[in-house]
């Protein structure tokens, strides 16, 4: 910077005032400073001109979601970048994995770090480990999950609800026989969305078989051979609800291997790209990843000015999309 107004022929305040875009330089001197910039190849340190301020901001936010290859988290993900940028902040973001140990290295790796707020959509059951960190005044927003041991702002989905409403449009199609592919019982979501199925079943006053219950899949192959071990079964089920979109892809692909595409209705619980192509096009139950992005950007970023308010807690209903598939007649 000492550089830059030798050159530019101004004071040190004058090129930090063109530089962090403040007023009170003129238009002939800001020119020169920025000539001098660009002759000289300078770069804002934002790091140590954070620093020196009185906040002592970084400019950046931490975000970790369970894996940002998912084309739910993807969109969040992208959803909060988009805010971040409007106010020049940089986002760091990662995969937790479902593994309570990598979440609290991460979280400590970025505490570390100085990352102004941290999005976090935990991998452990309980957050009480950042209790000394909330107290320091580090806004935390929960995303899709609520916090345990603690009380923080969180944005998450009514994932019974939903798995209600989608279980119920099977039933209302006159299936009796519906089989469940979910993720971790321990996992919050799916566990509330096993409930919601069992809800939808009690409401209608039907039981379910428990061999039509399958958790504990983790990947479209885990899926693909549940739904195949399924259809063998000697009372095979009519409809399929996969609670997580990863596993609707794989109960399409055992369907199609099998040429029961339009023989086996499906709903699945969340959207995911292309699912509205296939043929007969995936019905599902649509989280709205753009206002959830929105909503938790706008809790961030009002902590960061200065909100001090009782934590907010915003659920938000998933909306069915009818679209074929789970409108199949057993």
């Amino acid at each position: 910077m000492r550089d830059v107004a030798a050159l530019a022929g101004v004071s040190l305040k004058t090129v930090s005032r063109v530089v962090n875009a403040e007023a009170g330089v003129s238009t002939d001197v800001r020119t020169r400073v920025e000539r001098a910039i660009g002759q000289l190849g300078y770069q804002h340190n934002l790091a140590a001109s954070n620093l020196r301020r009185a906040n002592a901001r970084t400019g950046t936010v931490g975000v970790l979601l369970q894996d940002v290859s998912n084309s739910f988290s993807a969109s969040l993900l992208r959803s909060l970048e988009d805010a971040a940028r409007a106010r020049d902040v940089a986002i760091l973001a990662s995969s937790l994995d479902e593994e309570a140990e990598r979440e609290r290295t991460l979280v400590g790796s970025l505490v570390r770090r100085r990352v102004d707020g941290l999005v976090l959509m935990p991998a452990t059951h309980v957050q009480d480990y950042l209790a000394d960190e909330l107290r320091s005044g580090l806004p935390v927003v929960f995303v899709d999950r609520t916090p345990h041991g603690i009380d923080a702002d969180s944005v998450t989905v009514d994932n019974r609800g939903g798995a209600v409403t989608g279980t119920a449009h099977l039933i209302d199609q006159g299936h009796r026989r519906i089989a469940y592919l979910g993720d971790l019982p321990t996992i919050e979501t799916a566990a509330a969305r096993l409930a919601g199925f069992r809800q939808a079943h009690a409401a209608a006053g039907l039981e379910v078989d428990p061999r039509l219950e399958v958790s504990g899949l983790r990947s479209e192959e885990a899926a693909r051979a549940s739904v195949t071990a399924l259809l063998a079964l000697d009372e095979p089920p009519t409809a399929l609800f996969a609670a997580r979109n990863s596993l609707a892809i794989g109960a399409v692909q055992a369907l199609r291997a099998q040429g029961r595409t339009r023989d086996i209705a499906l709903v699945g619980f969340d959207d995911f790209p292309l699912a509205d192509v296939l043929d007969p096009a995936l019905t599902v139950l649509r989280q709205n990843v753009r206002r959830i992005g929105a909503e938790v950007a706008r809790m961030l970023f009002a902590r960061l000015d200065g909100d001090d308010s009782p934590p907010r807690h915003v659920v938000i209903e998933p909306v069915l999309v009818v679209r074929g598939s789970g409108e199949i007649k057993p």
